[in-house]
């Protein structure tokens, strides 16, 4: 594929995939203009980057589906001082746009290639605020840090309790909770007074964490 031919279809998964998905945040906007998704898919699906589907990755995983990134990133309203926790690296893509929107990313996955694999496309994009960690973070995530923002890329059946944990005041999680058929993209922000308050955003599906179970969780 050209050139021409991948900013020809960024542009059009903007323009009919994304924007009519009421994704008109402009930051978000800029994100998936600026940073090349098909230099994170797969070769052998490279001409599919921005197609409307959830592209196959190793171990049974797959990336969402780029409407699906899009509603992610502008929920999260992410900003420079931002210190963010993904949980599923991946292909390394979301890793890119976090990185780009705040101030530092720690991404974990449970695959060590994964980890090699998205560490080598990042350092190709000189993206250098991110701590890559292997691990399973399927019930949490043992960190010494605090964050202002948590990225679930998988889904699960219920919430850890110990996320809550991590979450500074005025932090978001975006989280698929639920079980198929069903499942929600949600958000959830700890306000001021340290509640937690949920909001469904909208239905979608995606492959469960690896080890995810249904342990204690929050109560919406």
């Amino acid at each position: 594929m050209n050139t021409a031919f991948e900013e020809k279809a960024r542009f059009n998964m903007i323009e009919q995939q994304i924007r009519p998905w009421d994704v008109l945040d402009p930051e978000t906007l800029e994100l998936l203009e600026n940073i090349p998704r098909e230099q994170f898919v797969p070769e052998s699906h490279r001409e599919l980057a921005y197609a409307d589907i959830g592209i196959p990755l190793a171990h049974d995983q797959v990336m969402m589906h780029p409407i699906v990134e899009a509603r992610m990133l502008q929920a999260l309203e992410l900003n420079k001082g931002d210190n963010v926790l993904e949980i599923g690296t991946g292909s390394g893509y979301v890793t890119s746009m976090l990185a780009a929107a705040s101030g530092h990313v720690t991404s974990v996955d449970i695959y060590p290639d994964f980890i090699s694999e998205a560490g080598k496309r990042l350092a190709e994009h000189n993206i250098k605020n991110i701590t890559l960690e292997c691990g399973d973070a399927s019930q949490g995530w043992k960190s010494d840090q605090a964050f202002d923002a948590i990225v679930i890329t998988g889904s699960l059946p219920n919430l850890p309790e110990s996320y809550a944990g991590l979450l500074n005041r005025g932090g978001r999680i975006f989280a698929i909770i639920g079980e198929a058929p069903v499942m929600h993209a949600t958000l959830l922000r700890r306000t001021d007074d340290g509640d937690l308050i949920s909001e469904q955003l909208f239905e979608t599906e995606l492959p469960a964490l690896i080890n995810a179970s249904k342990p204690s969780a929050f109560v919406f």
